[in-house]
């Protein structure tokens, strides 16, 4: 018999249940806070992981996410660009306020509050596509286009 789903890992598959998607959240006894550590559990590429990073406008204070491939490191100032404003990484305090995981989990989805999204431009190249699923050892697998279905995140260059 399979073993229940965390509580964060679970709140994520309600999400992606309640917005029509069959897919399915799997945690492993595995670390995956790191994109490789994520890709190395996947049996993927490391460009193929999606990393949900939270950065903070200096100006609002607004939350943005940006999720990234996992071979690439955002370019804050084009992002800043996008966002109209001076951006800044979150710190862990703010990113459990604005997402309710945990740095090393955060998914795409299931956020406490909306969020401006951009997706790297990278990750659509990819047949399948692999997310943080609220904890440090889960996964989902999803094609590009769900992605940016299910954020309604901006295909942007991120790097």
């Amino acid at each position: 018999m399979e073993k229940p789903l965390s509580p964060s890992a679970q709140k994520v598959q309600d999400t992606l249940n309640g917005l029509g998607y069959s897919l399915t959240v799997l945690e492993s006894e595995l670390h995956t806070r790191t994109a490789q550590q994520a890709a190395d559990a996947a049996g993927c590429r490391l460009g193929q992981i999606t990393k949900s990073l939270i950065f903070k406008g200096q100006v609002t204070g607004k939350p943005i996410l940006v999720l990234t491939s996992g071979a690439n490191r955002v370019d804050e100032a084009r992002i800043a660009t996008y966002a109209g404003e001076p951006i800044g990484r979150a710190d862990p305090d703010f990113v459990r306020a604005v997402t309710g995981f945990a740095i090393g989990g955060v998914p795409p989805v299931a956020h406490m509050q909306p969020m401006e999204t951009y997706i790297d431009e990278d990750l659509m190249q990819f047949e399948s596509i692999w997310a943080a699923a609220g904890t440090p050892n889960s996964l989902f697998e999803l094609m590009p286009a769900a992605l940016q279905k299910m954020t309604s995140g901006r295909v942007v260059q991120v790097k």
